[in-house]
């Protein structure tokens, strides 16, 4: 690995003292040119000398934005400058997506192996998205829930006998339109009568036991839908109009 400078932004002493030692001992080539507690000390730095690593907690004065933001504009103002995170957020997800979104080349979190020569190595030789193994065990946790959810929402589609046409009217459904309205949908070829009775159609299929002998509406339809994985309810997009 090439010889590079490199500021710290941490702003708890104990952590920084400790994250100086793992550059000392295993990362030599690192010039710590500044650390800094705050996003004023980080500006202040920056300008005076550029970096080729920015090691970056997210945690600073107690909020997070703060880091986020650091990061964006720092990858904005001076993109050739790589930005490492380096957090103790360790359960706040919706934050590794911000900073991700932010530009940041990678995220190591305060846990597990910690911060280890070749996770710097890559982000230095330009690798994007360095991520140390507690947080990789979580992608890939996410990761292989959506391939199983996605397989089994194939297979409802199969076994159910569910067309293009029955997916685009559950969904629409489930998103608020009415049967007029669904029908004014680009490419949907079928009048409110022709709805109504592929409703009945769905309600038969989704429902072969019957419902109690209790009514199924189009609420019910829908639900019936989402716990069948039929409709994903995390995607539920209208077509265009």
């Amino acid at each position: 690995m090439r010889a590079f400078k490199t500021i710290i932004v941490e702003d708890v002493p104990l952590e920084l003292k400790g994250t100086e030692g793992i550059f000392k001992n295993e990362i030599p080539e690192a010039e710590i040119i500044g650390t800094a507690e705050n996003e004023i000390e980080y500006w202040r730095l920056i300008k005076q000398q550029l970096p080729d690593l920015v090691l970056l907690d997210l945690g600073l004065g107690g909020s997070t934005t703060v880091g986020v933001e650091i990061c964006r504009q720092t990858k904005q103002s001076y993109p050739q400058v790589k930005v490492l995170i380096f957090t103790g957020e360790i359960l706040n997800e919706k934050l590794w997506v911000d900073v991700l979104d932010a530009g940041c080349d990678g995220i190591i979190l305060k846990s597990g192996e910690l911060l280890t020569r070749g996770d710097v190595a890559s982000v230095i030789d330009g690798k994007k998205m360095v991520f140390n193994q507690p947080i990789l065990e979580r992608i890939v946790a996410k990761f292989k829930k959506s391939v199983n959810n996605q397989l089994i929402r194939q297979e409802a589609l199969v076994n159910y006998e569910i067309d293009e046409y029955d997916e685009r009217f559950l969904r629409h459904l489930a998103l608020g339109y009415t049967k007029e309205q669904i029908t004014n949908l680009r490419g949907m070829p079928f009048g409110v009568k022709s709805l109504e009775k592929r409703q009945n159609e769905l309600v038969q299929k989704l429902f072969p036991d019957g419902n109690g002998g209790v009514g199924v509406n189009a609420t019910r339809l829908v639900v019936r839908a989402v716990e069948l994985r039929i409709l994903d309810i995390d995607n539920l997009q209208p077509d265009e109009e």
